[in-house]
């Protein structure tokens, strides 16, 4: 099973990213996680689609194409989705929408004590609207991020570990009841 996660910022030791990694590290066997990489994707401009699609735009949906499910990881920025990752969301539901009927999963990582509440329901609503299975439960909220790293960037919270560890085969379980593959 092929995942694709999605770091909703573009700060390269974000903790959203560690999460990411961390992930990689816990996934059940028979799951691959890879980054596809948002950098480089201009703002969106609806007037801009009649001259095609960006390069950058273009690679990232057939990294999303290929995948059988997309993992997104998102920041929470003044209590919401940061404009990042909204525009990335914006570019792939564009003719065609990559996004449509792909089995996908929400998490993020905050200093905050809530982690990413609000923007995970935000984003929630955005990724519905396109068409997306996004699984309901379990959430992944993971709060106080500084206390959940260690110097190295390497999840060190025992706790947080194991529920990461059954979120994730979860999600398997998810995408693979919600026709996760590759078009």
């Amino acid at each position: 099973m092929r995942i694709v996660g999605i770091v909703g910022n573009l700060r390269k030791a974000s903790f959203n990213r560690l999460l990411l990694r961390a992930c990689v590290e816990l996934a059940p066997q028979g799951m691959t996680l890879e980054e596809g990489l948002i950098e480089g994707i201009p703002l969106f401009n609806e007037d801009d689609r009649p001259k095609g699609e960006p390069e950058a735009v273009s690679r990232l949906k057939a990294v999303i194409a290929d995948a059988d499910g997309l993992l997104v990881f998102t920041p929470e920025y003044n209590a919401g989705v940061p404009g990042v990752l909204k525009n990335v969301v914006d570019w792939l539901s564009g003719n065609p929408c990559v996004l449509k009927a792909k089995p996908a999963g929400i998490m993020g990582a905050s200093i905050g004590v809530l982690g990413t509440v609000r923007a995970q329901a935000q984003l929630r609503i955005s990724l519905e609207h396109c068409a997306v299975p996004v699984m309901p439960q379990p959430q992944v909220y993971v709060g106080l991020c500084r206390e959940q790293f260690d110097a190295e960037g390497r999840l060190s919270n025992e706790r947080t570990r194991a529920f990461l560890g059954e979120y994730l085969k979860a999600f398997a379980l998810w995408v693979s009841r919600n026709g996760g593959g590759r078009r």
